[in-house]
Formats: structure tokens, sequence, C-alpha cells
């Protein structure tokens, strides 16, 4: 299985998730269409879970948690 990306969107900053050989990606908080080879690579895991976890440390970071 290849290693998931964790991208910096060049559009609005925003953080996603991606597949190592992925080419492009619509952000899920802007639209825009991001081309991940000049996007900013924040961390990488080995797993979709493990990737998962980072970002939502990431977030929390940020102040982006969903505490309800």
């Amino acid at each position: 299985m290849a290693p998931t990306l964790i991208m910096k969107c060049t559009k609005c900053g925003g953080y996603m998730l991606s597949a190592k050989t992925q080419k492009t990606k619509i952000c899920p908080y802007c639209g825009a269409n991001i081309n991940l080879q000049r996007a900013q690579r924040i961390a990488s895991a080995d797993s979709a879970s493990e990737a998962s976890e980072i970002l939502r440390k990431l977030k929390s970071e940020r102040g982006f948690d969903r505490k309800v």
C-alpha cells in the first residue's frame, strides 16, 4: 500500500490527505484544483488511519477541533 501524504492547499492553506501517487486533488475547504506536485507536503504516514490521526492533531493545533 502506498504511503498517505498530508498536503497543504496552495490557495487557502487547509490540510488534506492524498495518496503519494495522486497528481491533483480538489481542496475540501475552498474547492480549488490543487497540483499536488507543487503543494507543500506537511507529513507522510504508512497508512490512511495513521495519516488521519496526524491530520486530526494538526487541525487541533490550528484551532479546528470539533468538540461538541
